[in-house]
């Protein structure tokens, strides 16, 4: 290509870029009014139903060739500062950095929020239930390793809602100093990748201590200071800790995904693809977990979910969570909700949020 021709493709660029960076301004102007109209109104800032109608709208009305993908990431960040310029926002989330808990609320909220690490479940849900943060993300579920029963416990006594999810494809990388697999002694990592891996481990690396850590932060920093050490973690971790990659994507399962929640203090409005979540005890009589889904059988709810955790104030009573596909205010949800009630010693309604995308990224439980 000649060098003027490339020039004046440059020039073009430099015009397209001028002309994006004036939209951006223009937009931010009308955030700035759209705050302005919230004050001293009930109405949140953060509204994930209208995120989501973004996301879908422009990847929906996309004609290419800039990928979907990269477009949801280029609008995440605007959104992100369009945010912080209405309130700024404070993020908790279950730490410590470069964890993919902390990848998650990086891609849910952007790099403009004030994300705040922090070292437990139930500290997350005391920074937002005080005001100190005005959401948390937590870890709730992985599709391999099943449920974190710490974070469904949590809900028994809080009053926060799940107001959104994050869906994460799981990938980790054994990492080390020297990137030499024949200079590990130890491998260290937080238990739920450590089981996530256990079949790669047993066949490659069988002679070869593992150790539980509170975090893959916590491992790749051992890492870091030990040659001898490898950790399993995000190649996030491996950048911050100058770590290298020994084998990518030991994961046994190639389609694991991480749930995650955030959680807050408002339940969303409707998104039109809405996942609601419920906890209850029911009595003990014949038939009653029958009973218990009749309500949605008839009126052809689909339940997205259903799990047991054992209620810690009675021996062999169980407290059911279960999910379904629905917002609290759609009739049909309200009123199968409100029927299973009459069977329940206790029921409580978690939330309704948008149900998420799936990321096509790391993830994990912590």
């Amino acid at each position: 290509m000649a060098s003027n021709d490339l020039k004046n493709l440059r020039q073009q660029i430099d015009l397209i870029d001028n002309q994006i960076l004036d939209l951006l301004n223009q937009r931010a102007e009308v955030v700035v009014s759209v705050g302005k109209s919230k004050e001293g109104s009930e109405k949140t800032f953060y509204v994930p139903s209208r995120e989501k109608a973004i996301y879908e709208r422009l990847t929906g009305n996309n004609p290419g060739p800039f990928p979907n993908e990269a477009v949801c990431k280029v609008f995440r960040e605007i959104i992100s500062a369009s945010l912080n310029m209405e309130m700024p926002m404070q993020v908790a989330f279950l730490g410590p950095q470069s964890t993919f808990t902390h990848l998650a609320t990086m891609m849910q909220f952007g790099l403009s929020a004030q994300l705040v690490p922090l070292k437990s479940i139930p500290a997350v849900f005391e920074e937002v239930e005080r005001g100190r943060a005005q959401y948390g993300v937590v870890p709730v579920e992985n599709s391999t390793e099943g449920v974190v029963n710490h974070t469904l416990d949590m809900f028994f006594d809080s009053e926060l809602q799940m107001i959104a999810e994050i869906m994460l494809e799981i990938s980790h990388n054994l990492l080390s100093k020297s990137g030499d697999i024949g200079q590990i002694s130890k491998i260290v990592s937080h238990p739920q990748p450590l089981a996530q891996c256990r079949h790669w481990l047993e066949t490659n690396m069988a002679d070869t201590p593992l150790l539980d850590v509170a975090s893959t932060a916590a491992a790749a920093q051992m890492a870091a200071e030990d040659g001898s050490v490898a950790a399993i973690a995000s190649h996030a971790a491996a950048v911050q800790y100058d770590l290298q990659v020994v084998k990518a994507k030991i994961e046994d399962n190639p389609h694991n995904f991480t749930r995650f929640l955030v959680i807050g203090k408002n339940t969303p409005e409707k998104s039109g693809a809405d996942k609601t979540s419920i906890m209850f005890s029911v009595k003990d009589e014949a038939g009653i977990l029958y009973r218990m889904l009749e309500p949605f059988s008839k009126r052809e709810i689909n339940l997205a979910k259903i799990e047991s955790r054992p209620m810690k104030q009675k021996a062999w009573e169980y407290i059911f969570f279960l999910d379904l596909i629905g917002h609290i205010d759609d009739p049909e949800i309200s009123a199968a909700i409100e029927e299973l009630r009459g069977y329940c010693h206790f029921l409580k309604i978690l939330g309704s949020y948008p149900i998420a995308r799936n990321e096509n990224s790391a993830g994990e439980t912590h």
